[in-house]
């Protein structure tokens, strides 16, 4: 077989330029003369989207081939769960090489900076660190069947509004330690095949034009090998692109700048030698896909996919509340069922996170209830009538679950949210089926943080974030406690939007300017002595966990984790890195490293953690670690850290 480079050698000048953008929405050009396949891609941070027919887009309008929807990242994430991350990952990839699609778009490891960005519930995390593991993660199981992997937004991308041209602006320390950083460890340590470049500019350069970000930190720095794809009209100029280490532009169909390309290189404007480099990376892309494609003998099991969409929803899930031990119900009690969301389960993201999956289990059909109330329509609007439905359900049953949320008009690409606010009338809703039963428990379906007023009200709230296919299911695993509770918050929820570092400056303008700098998230919060509604890694459980024994031989931090409850259950171990606060500005704490373990009741277990210099540097022109008195946290969230 020969070489990219061979192939390369005996290519034409037009013939490579026009390699280099794709043939139409989802496939790369085919050169049969030269043994070049066409390529198929297609979505997929948590499923696939392959549009066949009807035109392609991005905005989730037109339909798309069925496949297994598993909960979006806002609902992976929490999870906190790098080998369940895998295994959808290499799921998502074998229904790709059964689909026939050679690389699937995602994941996203933007960073949360604002809870009102619109495509939150695509992306991990509001700390780098987080979500550049989970993200590593998910490429390295799907790249172990042999799909490509396309790693996106690069970079700083963390918002809808204006993102075609906005400039996000912001000063290199931020850039590095915060924007750049989830990508570089997903880099390292996932190795994808591809990174998307993003829409907007960052300091004044179109991403696709940035040879600083394309190649003097993505593929100099940390050693990224494979093929740099545009986000789908993010191309600003092709020769510059060209020159940055921008490969393969799409959608394709357009030509753009091709015959541009081909003076510039005969002018001597642009040295051949970068069209020849995009080429031969396009070339070992593709070339890659269509063998692992060709080579899939397997029909794709689409009940263990939904098992582990199932699995995977119940682990992301968040319980925000259990008053008195309410959760778990037996499955002997006479339910109530309340909200629009109880029969239409908001269980995906909008726009091209939209998948049409093979089968939804409503919640509603997973519940022995005795009696179900709408309460409010689809947009989250009530009326008196409905209301009265709520309450004469409530009354008359040994527990209540709302169901409720953001609806899809609410958040989706392209738009960011104006509030963090639930809709009124879902609000209205929660108020009368607590009023009506002190046992009510509200079951939340959002992409990111909400404004909780009901708190108080309602005796149990369970997040579940957008949970895929088997939401239903998973609700029920959860509140009769076949399943306990586990999730982990991976961004704060405040109290109301006000209280967002960001919340001044944001979306406020056509450019992005990242006034708060690094103090993103629980970032912010501590340093500002903010008190959060729910802080970065809170999550409640069935059962109690307890820490004690913290040693220390070097860089290495020992600890014991022990189930002192009832329950078996999983417990998210978190350890943070306390800076001193003397010279250069520092947020207080920073989330160091994780572990995950699943326990028995009564049982221990002894968790080992190894720190780095990177967990005791900043930004200077390189990392620099900086000398001073540190002390390492450990416990179960960001304000619940019992050991120093």
């Amino acid at each position: 077989m020969r070489t990219a480079e061979e192939i390369v050698r005996g290519m034409t000048l037009e013939h490579k330029i026009a390699l280099c953008s794709g043939a139409n929405f989802w496939k790369t050009k085919g050169f049969p003369e030269y043994g070049i396949p066409d390529m198929f891609m297609c979505d997929g941070s948590h499923g696939l989207r392959k549009q066949e027919t009807g035109g392609g887009d991005m905005l989730g309008v037109h339909e798309s081939r069925p496949a297994t929807c598993y909960p979006s990242e806002v609902t992976m994430s929490c999870s906190w769960d790098e080998e369940l991350i895998a295994e959808i990952g290499r799921m998502i990839g074998e229904e790709a090489l059964c689909q026939g699609v050679g690389m699937v778009l995602g994941p996203g490891a933007n960073l949360k900076r604002n809870p009102l960005c619109g495509r939150n519930f695509e992306y991990f995390s509001e700390d780098p660190f987080l979500s550049g593991k989970l993200a590593a993660a998910y490429i390295k199981g799907m790249e172990s069947c042999g799909i490509s992997c396309c790693l996106k937004h690069f970079a700083a991308n963390s918002q809808e509004k204006y993102r075609f041209n906005s400039d996000s602006v912001m000063d290199e320390r931020t850039l590095r330690e915060m924007y750049l950083s989830a990508f570089e460890t997903a880099v390292k340590e996932g190795d994808p095949s591809a990174v998307m470049c993003a829409y907007p500019k960052v300091n004044g350069v179109h991403c696709s034009d940035s040879r600083m970000l394309l190649t003097d930190i993505l593929r100099n720095e940390w050693g990224f090998s494979g093929a740099v794809v545009t986000d789908w009209g993010a191309m600003n100029d092709r020769i510059l692109a060209f020159e940055a280490g921008c490969d393969l532009n799409m959608p394709g169909g357009s030509a753009f700048m091709e015959k541009k390309a081909q003076l510039a290189v005969r002018s001597g404007e642009l040295d051949e030698g970068c069209v020849d480099r995009s080429a031969e990376r396009i070339i070992r892309l593709v070339t890659r896909s269509d063998r692992s494609i060709d080579e899939y003998r397997e029909d794709f099991d689409t009940a263990a996919a939904h098992a582990l969409a199932r699995r995977a929803a119940a682990e992301g899930a968040v319980l925000l509340k259990n008053g008195g031990g309410l959760l778990p119900l037996d499955e002997s009690a006479e339910i109530a069922v309340i909200g629009y969301m109880a029969k239409h389960m908001r269980y995906g993201g909008s726009g091209s996170s939209h998948v049409n999956p093979y089968r939804v289990s409503q919640p509603v059909s997973s519940f022995r209830s005795s009696v179900y109330a709408e309460g409010c329509d689809a947009k989250g609007n009530t009326d008196a009538q409905r209301l009265r439905e709520v309450s004469g359900a409530a009354a008359g049953a040994d527990a209540v679950l709302v169901f409720c949320g953001l609806p899809d008009s609410s958040e989706s690409e392209g738009f960011d949210r104006s509030d963090m606010k639930l809709p009124q009338g879902q609000l209205d809703m929660i108020e009368a089926a607590c009023e009506a039963n002190p046992n009510t428990v509200v079951i939340l379906f959002a992409g990111g943080a909400v404004e909780c007023p009901f708190m108080d009200s309602a005796a149990a709230v369970l997040y579940m974030g957008l949970p895929g296919q088997a939401g239903g299911e998973a609700a029920a695993d959860l509140i009769y406690g076949r399943t306990v509770p586990s999730g982990k918050l991976t961004e704060t929820w405040p109290f109301e939007y006000a209280d967002c570092a960001s919340s001044g400056c944001y979306g406020e303008g056509k450019d992005a300017l990242y006034l708060e700098g690094v103090y993103v998230g629980y970032r912010y919060y501590d340093r500002a002595g903010v008190e959060p509604r729910f802080p970065f890694g809170f999550g409640l459980s069935y059962t109690k966990f307890e820490y004690s024994d913290l040693e220390r031989n070097g860089d290495s931090f020992t600890f014991t984790v022990s189930n002192t409850g009832d329950f078996d259950g999983a417990e998210t171990a978190q350890i943070y890195v306390e800076n001193p606060q003397t010279g250069i500005h520092r947020p207080a704490k920073e989330l160091a490293t994780f572990r995950r373990v699943f326990l028995k009741k009564g049982e221990s277990a002894r968790i080992t953690a190894v720190l780095s210099d990177r967990n005791f540097s900043v930004w200077d022109g390189r990392f620099v670690p900086v000398r001073g008195d540190y002390r390492v946290l450990v416990g179960g969230s960001s304000r619940d850290l019992p050991l120093s």
